[in-house]
């Protein structure tokens, strides 16, 4: 009878420090550059339902999809200020804050969807986030982009050489800059909110994204030819303002970092669904459809390597740190 008293006790006081921490309400605006119906949308979505699920309302999320809040750069400005509190986006954008995570957009870093998950949900992916903090911004975990593929207005892409002379749009980054170079293509920095007016009004000729993106944004519309390339991946790193954070209680927190882990194995899960789907709708939207061959990715990977070992020079340690686990998986 004592032990049945003692754990109803404890259960009663854990019960009032839960309802002390969440008696004041809270409101999370959350941030991302793709459109409603996009399977990360749909993960953050699904943070949001399990958030206030889990706090009996006391946080509400906001889901501002397709660039509401402006870009990636300026959602970044505005979570170190605090001004907004979460947003998804490729971890690759983060080199402007910690060089380090240029890693993320080196080309052909990953072999398929297992093989990034175990990275970024391990060790390697968990530090790389806790580098992000002495920048005001706390990392919760990783959704996904996917595998960019390229299109272009132009010409079908069935050779490496096709590539030159185009002029594509890339993630304001110099990693992406280069590696455009290094094809002898013309990179067209740009936030992803310009993208479909730059394509539209021929300010340029192509870009590169993961099909449910492509698909999403509806640049099928202005796009005639796709190449499928899946020259990179891009994992999503999911972060939160630190001042923000360091206002939440231990129990808070925790909801909010489940919370993330569960979307995220929801999001990755919807993204590789949709997939096959997503190829065929783009193909009945009027898309040609490309695939290079063997040979020819073969071509693609070698222009590539100047470039990864540019921009691994200065961050040589996390490279290999990276090249090292993904050995182990691939032994």
């Amino acid at each position: 009878m004592k032990r049945v008293f003692i754990k109803s006790v404890i259960a009663s006081v854990a019960l009032v420090a839960m309802g002390t921490s969440f008696a004041q309400e809270k409101t999370i605006k959350f941030a991302n550059q793709n459109a409603v119906g996009h399977p990360i949308v749909q993960g953050m979505e699904k943070f949001k339902e399990i958030v206030e699920k889990q706090t009996g309302g006391k946080i509400k999320v906001n889901v501002f999809a397709g660039g509401a809040l402006g870009s990636d750069q300026a959602n970044v400005s505005a979570i170190q200020g605090g001004s907004l509190e979460m947003a998804s986006m490729n971890s690759g954008i983060f080199a402007s804050q910690v060089k380090d995570f240029a890693v993320f957009d080196f080309p052909f870093m990953f072999a398929n969807g297992k093989e990034a998950d175990t990275v970024v949900d391990g060790n390697f992916g968990h530090k790389m986030h806790s580098k992000l903090e002495e920048k005001g911004i706390v990392g919760l975990g990783y959704y996904e982009l996917g595998f960019r593929n390229m299109t272009n207005g132009r010409r079908a892409i069935n050779k490496v050489t096709d590539i030159e002379g185009l002029k594509l749009r890339v993630i304001p980054n110099p990693v992406n800059v280069d590696w455009v170079k290094a094809l002898g293509a013309n990179p067209t920095p740009l936030p992803f909110p310009e993208v479909y007016a730059a394509l539209e009004q021929k300010a340029v000729d192509g870009q590169e994204n993961p099909l449910a993106t492509i698909f999403g944004a509806k640049l099928f519309e202005v796009q005639k030819h796709l190449t499928l390339t899946g020259h990179q991946y891009n994992p999503q790193s999911v972060v939160i303002s630190k001042k923000f954070w360091d206002g939440l209680s231990a129990a808070e927190k925790k909801i909010l970092t489940d919370a993330v882990t569960e979307s995220a194995k929801f999001q990755r899960a919807t993204a590789r669904a949709l997939e096959a789907g997503t190829l065929e709708t783009l193909k009945k939207n009027g898309m040609e459809v490309t695939t290079l061959s063997a040979s020819e990715m073969a071509i693609l990977r070698e222009k590539m390597k100047p470039v990864i070992a540019k921009h691994g020079e200065a961050i040589s340690a996390t490279v290999n740190e990276l090249q090292a686990e993904l050995a182990k998986l691939r032994k």
